[in-house]
């Protein structure tokens, strides 16, 4: 047997396969005489790795296999499975592969793998034996058993020797005996006294089982004294004390705060059923704890929790890498009355507070069982984290574990180095628990407004009315806030662009969205998105050489707000029935959800495998143009610019799930463009700085760019060319104005025709009257040119006549007189007895020179 890339990690009595995403095959090659089989035990809880295991002939031609057999299916924390698989005679290459599917820094859980038995090949000539801290009991024994704690052996032993535990000790399967070392503060730890009957309790302190250190050895501590005895805390809410030390639940109808007694709720209000445990003198009786080693059962039976007042913390163990576990089982939900006519997919809520100290490298597990079908991580922590909160929503109406596990370090040791690591929760809270306890009472509707009338069921969509008590619908393109529907404020509208269904149970675009932009009315018709639309980015990457892409479904509106875009987590051979056993074939329906996808190349896959589905849009915020709605920002630098003319109309949606990232949930914003050049369908895109579709793990920006995008055509979109006439008549038609922004709407009008007169008889006219007026404008200037020429003769004699020296007798005129001015006789002038002022300066002119 080989262990390929040296990932496979012997623990003792198993082997531990990697933890990075690596893909690794432990590989054993063995020949059998005659048909045989193959059997081993293996732990397999976190279906982040994928774990297959098949077999090849000598030609490395993979044997004919069942699909059930060569996928391992899942198994609970703590429960060993058994896989067995017939072999034919000759050689077989058995082939052990683990695949990791988790990306990220989340923390996974290791397959181990032990007791590999393989029948039907040749006898033994010989027989091995036992190595040092093992032995056999009886001759011919097929295996050797560990020597049990406090013994050791050697080699070949038959028997195991006992160790002298006043002064030595040994862990399980020891070669040796080791001294017992002066115990010191890491070997007690500290616990509350259960109440006793006077409702008291006190701090008290207990070495760690089993002790292995000598308190009277020198420099060795001692236990601290207990502390003074103080008042119990109260109850949970939802319990009472009945005068004992004991709490009890309340009884149906009744509610109590964990301080009073029960007390039945009012006319009119119901019972808020769930658990509220936040005082820890007793574990609850839907709680316990265990504790379990993968490699012993040194830590079986023990607690692997203990409460402490205030919280309840991972108890000591026996070993460092102990899981220790605190289990809740939930045997279902019940919906308060009003609100089971509802169709909200939430039906519970579970919230609790921690915190965890460590100095190595501890893990903290959430994890949940539904219907025991299998154990599914949910979220894990790694290191010391200060006090925080956390949060998971139940959509599934069915029977469910809750566990916490613990683990101070994955390194196996003899020595207890950090049993100080712990972990504390202080508070858990289960809502609509099917079994609860209520500690408050809320309004309920009623059947009647007579008294004594009894709770009844409001309708999908309807909240109760304060004054009446009578279930109302919902106004229009509102939905309720959840479970709360107690007042019209139950009712929350829905944001810009959307619409609520007839359920009032969520908010979706129906595709259409109106927007006023430069005095210019925009009307949007996105039908021919409605069908779900696919990404796939990369490849991407890991620090490993892993290859993997991001696939995205979106589902963008209509629908009545159905979330049709599902993401799988599946391998494509995986039988049916493992699916629906829950092993890998869990499915994801969201408005926008994304799985990651590893390749078959270059991992020595068969088969692409799809995992980590997550939801990324459980609600739709609304659709705007603005660039922000309800805390999600879009970053419009992240893409190219978008036209002027046509602004980009974003879809904002937020996920309901919350993570220790993004305490507020995961956002998205699809920004749909007007592109005329591409098909109605069009291509999804994302950022190209961020290829995973977010750059900060929070929110996810994806561009949508369309034809179907661009607003509908209206008058404005298009404009009238004038033809020539022709035989008096002249075609008009009308073209798209370039480039086109438009789709659907108003179509072209049709060619449009009418009556006209020839331009060339105008030409005519206008040449000949304007031929006449420039003969007429010739005409007239020179005659006024003759004219003026006369008149500057006649002048000049006269300004000649006025510089004679005579005197001429005073008359009120002269004229020249009939036969005088022989030069031209039929010219007269007149003088008036006043020169005119053009004279007068003439004159003056002629005399100054």
């Amino acid at each position: 047997m080989h262990i390929r890339h040296a990932k496979w990690v012997a623990q003792g009595s198993y082997l531990e396969s990697n933890r990075d995403e690596c893909t690794v095959s432990l590989i054993y090659t063995v020949h059998l005489k005659k048909p045989g089989s193959v059997s081993f035990d293996y732990q397999y809880v976190d279906n982040s790795i994928f774990f297959e295991f098949f077999i090849q002939n000598d030609q490395c031609q993979e044997m004919d296999q069942d699909s059930n057999k060569k996928w391992i299916k899942l198994t609970t924390h703590g429960e060993w499975g058994t896989h067995s698989v017939n072999l034919n005679s000759g050689t077989n290459i058995l082939y052990w592969r683990t695949t990791r599917v988790t990306l990220g820094s989340k923390a996974v859980k290791p397959v181990l793998l032990k007791n590999i038995r393989i029948e039907g090949v040749a006898y033994t000539s010989e027989c091995f034996p036992c190595k040092p801290g093992m032995f056999s009991r009886t001759p011919g024994s097929s295996s050797c058993e560990p020597c049990p704690r406090d013994t050791y052996s050697g080699r070949g032993a038959s028997s195991c020797t006992p160790c002298n535990t006043k002064t030595h000790y040994a862990s399980e399967g020891s070669a040796m005996c080791k001294s017992r070392p002066p115990c010191s503060k890491k070997d007690y730890i500290q616990t509350y006294s259960t109440c006793d009957k006077d409702g008291k309790t006190q701090v008290i302190y207990k070495w760690v089982e089993p002790q292995i250190c000598l308190a009277a050895a020198a420099g060795a501590v001692t236990l601290p004294p207990s502390g003074q005895r103080e008042p119990c805390p109260p109850c949970n809410p939802g319990f009472y004390n009945n005068g004992t030390a004991t709490c009890s639940p309340c009884p149906p109808g009744t509610y109590s705060d964990g301080v009073k007694a029960c007390q039945p709720c009012p006319a009119g209000t119901e019972p808020v059923l769930g658990y509220e445990y936040k005082w820890w003198n007793v574990l609850p009786a839907n709680m316990k704890t265990s504790c379990f080693n993968v490699a012993n059962n040194n830590c079986d039976g023990l607690n692997g929790w203990e409460v402490a007042g205030d919280h309840v913390q991972s108890g000591a163990g026996r070993s460092d890498n102990d899981y220790l576990i605190l289990t809740l089982t939930v045997p279902g939900f019940k919906l308060p009355v009003s609100v089971r006519g509802a169709s909200d997919s939430e039906y519970g809520r579970i919230t609790f507070e921690f915190d965890t100290s460590c100095s190595a490298d501890c893990e903290f597990y959430f994890m949940t069982d539904v219907n025991r079908r299998s154990t599914n991580v949910i979220e894990s922590w790694e290191g010391s984290k200060s006090k925080q909160s956390y949060t998971h929503i139940m959509t599934e109406d069915s029977s469910v574990a809750l566990t916490w596990a613990f683990q101070r370090t994955s390194q196996a040791s003899d020595v207890r180095q950090y049993v100080n690591d712990m972990v504390k929760i202080y508070s858990v809270t289960v809502t609509n628990a099917m079994d609860g306890v209520a500690s408050a009472c809320r309004a309920c509707a009623l059947q009647s407004q007579q008294a004594g009338s009894s709770c009844v069921p409001c309708p999908a969509g309807h909240y109760i009315d304060k004054k009446t008590n009578q279930c109302q619908e919902c106004p229009p393109n509102t939905v309720l806030s959840g479970h709360h529907i107690y007042g019209k404020e139950a009712c929350q509208p829905c944001g810009p662009g959307s619409k609520s269904n007839k359920e009032h149970s969520v908010c979706f675009s129906d595709c259409l969205f109106t927007y006023t932009h430069q005095n210019r009315t925009l009307q949007y018709d996105f039908s021919a998105l409605t069908s779900a639309g696919s990404i796939m980015n990369g490849p991407s990457f890991t620090a490993k050489g892993t290859k993997y892409y991001h696939l995205f479904n979106i589902s963008l509106c209509g629908a009545e707000g159905h979330k049709s875009a599902v993401c799988r987590d599946n391998v494509t051979n995986l039988p049916n029935e493992d699916a629906e056993g829950g092993q890998l074939g869990s499915s994801v329906e969201a408005f926008l959800c994304q799985s990651t996808i590893i390749p078959s190349d270059g991992r020595g896959l068969r088969t692409a495998l799809s995992s980590q589905s997550i939801s990324l849009a459980d609600t739709f915020q609304g659709a705007t143009v603005e660039k922000s709605l309800n805390g999600i920002s879009t970053r419009p630098e992240l893409f190219p610019s978008a036209s002027e003319r046509i602004p980009d109309v974003h879809f904002f949606y937020r996920s309901t799930q919350f993570t220790t990232s993004c305490p507020r949930g995961r956002n998205a914003v699809v920004s749909l463009r007007c592109n005329p050049e591409k098909t109605m369908r069009g291509d999804l895109s994302v950022p190209s700085e961020c290829p995973a579709g977010t750059c900060d793990g929070c929110t996810f920006h994806f561009l949508w760019e369309s034809s179907s995008a661009c607003p509908r055509c209206t008058a404005v979109d298009y404009h009238a060319i004038e033809g020539a006439c022709k035989a008096g008549v002249q075609d008009t038609v009308f073209v798209w104005t370039e480039p086109r922004l438009c789709t659907g709407g108003l179509t072209l009008p049709p060619k449009r025709t009418s009556p006209c007169e020839a331009v060339d008889f105008w030409l005519k006219v206008g040449a000949g009257l304007g031929a006449f007026c420039a003969i007429l404008l010739v005409s007239l200037t020179c005659y006024f040119w003759k004219k003026n020429k006369k008149l500057e003769y006649k002048y000049s004699k006269l300004v000649m006549s006025a510089n004679k020296e005579c005197e001429l007798p005073a008359a009120d005129s002269c004229a020249i007189m009939e036969g005088e001015g022989d030069e031209n006789e039929e010219e007269v002038v007149v003088y008036a007895n006043k020169s005119s002022l053009l004279a007068k300066l003439k004159a003056v002119a002629t005399k100054v020179s």
